[in-house]
């Protein structure tokens, strides 16, 4: 059962100027993966934008998962 990706599968965690500590959560296991993220444009994209695009969320998924 493939379910889509959203903005609540994501914890963002400022870890200082220019940097996040982002989690991503699965929503069928309950795994979590977690990286540090610098690209401050991906972070707008996804974090700071009132409609995150479904590219943008599956392009922060598979940082935080590899």
């Amino acid at each position: 059962m493939k379910t889509q990706i959203k903005l609540s599968d994501f914890d963002f965690n400022f870890k200082g100027y220019g940097m996040y500590e982002v989690t991503y959560t699965s929503p069928l296991t309950g795994k979590q993966w977690s990286a540090r993220i610098t690209d401050m444009t991906l972070i707008d994209a996804t974090k700071n934008a009132e409609s995150p695009k479904i590219k943008d969320l599956e392009v922060l998924k598979k940082i935080c998962k590899y």
